[in-house]
């Protein structure tokens, strides 16, 4: 597993489906910032760079997955991991701050407890805590500190503030 997070202003996001599977990965995209391009499984795909189905018959999803691997798209189709070229962790999301866990779809409940322990530990304050290091940070870059000293600072910040205790 490659775990990455994608620009959302550059990356082409496709979705596909019906039901509630459906709304919740629309929920997911629309949680990242992202405008998913609508997908109906009878047409021609539009160029995008992945592709999301949820709700659809095996066959059909299968066929849109056969469709977007044929031109370079990479899919998740939700619960059919060998339909999939990649799967979504469990998140947590605060602000800018983005938690996850994954255990490469071998215990989906284990990641699901564990987003739920990290929603304990990392509150809605991590918003502003995040502000508050990114704004320190940007600072001492801007007066031309080397990016081991900024690294120092930062864990230094943390530990005076006791946000990691």
């Amino acid at each position: 597993m490659l775990p990455i997070l994608l620009n959302q202003d550059t990356v082409r996001v496709g979705l596909a489906g019906a039901g509630p599977g459906f709304t919740r990965r629309a929920a997911l995209l629309a949680e990242a910032g992202i405008a998913p391009i609508p997908v109906i499984a009878s047409d021609v795909l539009p160029r995008l760079d992945i592709l999301f189905v949820a709700g659809l018959e095996r066959d059909a999803a299968a066929e849109l997955a056969r469709q977007a691997r044929a031109v370079g798209i990479l899919i998740n189709v939700e619960d059919v991991p060998e339909l999939c070229d990649f799967h979504v962790p469990a998140i947590v999301r605060r602000g800018d701050l983005v938690l996850t866990a994954s255990t490469g779809g071998r215990a989906p409940g284990l990641a699901r407890r564990l987003r739920e322990w990290l929603e304990g530990r990392f509150g809605p304050e991590w918003s502003e805590h995040l502000a508050d290091i990114g704004s320190a940070r940007a600072g001492w870059r801007d007066n031309g500190l080397p990016p081991d000293e900024v690294s120092r600072r930062t864990g230094d910040l943390l530990t005076r503030k006791g946000w990691l205790q």
